[in-house]
């Protein structure tokens, strides 16, 4: 009897994986967006391959060259090539979106999770937290975490990661308490399973898709605000590539040479287009109301 019902729970997470995956293939949006982030991370990943020239390469007889044969996208102040210095900085631009998105879900899952089950004290206590995190704007407390720390891109990533924590903690929070008196956690509690396991194993997963789709379309305010930081200084610094900060380098030039900072904003815009898409195939796909 154990294994037929382990063998059924497994076609239903199965089913709903497929299910899932095939909602997403029906989306042209979604479809776009793969495609777009996908592309994206490839070309990144593999900059040493196919960027025409070393990231810090220089040539001072060609400095302030417009796109031509020899520089597609043009050089900068110093003779190094734009193509070669955005592909190495999507690396650092996209670690800096995913890793920030992806710590402040963890930490919002295991706050939110404490605060929506538990209940009581400690509950009050979480979210009156919350309440005063939250009364900073992200982008402020970003700033102020900047300022504290240094620019570099460790600090970066944390200042981001804070900023994005109460959001996520409120969410799930909210749905775990749309969860808990469902009869399958009375069942739970009945054999005696602990409250950590009831917490993560049976009704975390029961909740988290919201989180998911936040958390993805959530790379993309990610990616801007960590270029809004470079780009005031604050981020990450030259001569490291980041687009934020070639965008922040190319302000002293833009009316002379204005391909400085439009083939980075254009890089900024086609990734955040692609995430958005993503995201909202992503929703669409996850949504119970369509899937009924």
């Amino acid at each position: 009897m154990k294994t037929i019902k382990r063998e059924k729970e497994k076609e239903q997470k199965t089913s709903w994986l497929a299910e899932t995956l095939v909602r997403m293939v029906k989306s042209p949006g979604a479809k776009v967006g793969t495609f777009l982030f996908v592309l994206m991370c490839l070309i990144c990943i593999l900059a040493p391959v196919i960027a025409p020239y070393g990231v810090n390469e220089m040539d001072l007889n060609a400095m302030f060259k417009g796109p031509c044969r020899e520089h597609w996208f043009g050089t900068d102040a110093m003779g190094r090539d734009i193509l070669t210095r955005l592909l190495y900085g999507g690396r650092y631009s996209l670690a800096l979106g995913v890793c920030a998105s992806l710590f402040g879900a963890a930490i919002g899952i295991v706050i939110g999770s404490v605060a929506g089950y538990f209940g009581g004290i400690v509950e009050t206590i979480i979210m009156r937290i919350m309440d005063v995190w939250s009364s900073l704007p992200s982008m402020l407390l970003c700033i102020l975490i900047s300022s504290a720390l240094g620019a570099g891109f460790f600090n970066t990533i944390l200042a981001l990661t804070v900023g994005g924590v109460p959001g996520n903690v409120r969410m799930i929070r909210g749905q775990i308490l749309a969860e808990r008196s469902k009869e399958y956690l009375e069942a739970a509690e009945s054999i005696n399973c602990s409250r950590v396991s009831i917490m993560f194993k049976h009704l975390l997963p029961n909740v988290v898709s919201p989180l998911i789709v936040t958390t993805t379309m959530g790379i993309g305010s990610t990616i801007t605000t960590s270029a809004s930081l470079s780009y005031i200084g604050l981020g990450v610094q030259p001569p490291t590539p980041e687009w934020g900060a070639m965008l922040s380098d190319a302000r002293a030039h833009i009316l002379n040479y204005p391909y400085l900072m439009t083939f980075p904003g254009l890089f900024i815009a086609v990734t955040i287009l692609a995430i958005n898409l993503l995201g909202d195939g992503l929703r669409d796909a996850l949504d119970p109301k369509l899937r009924n």
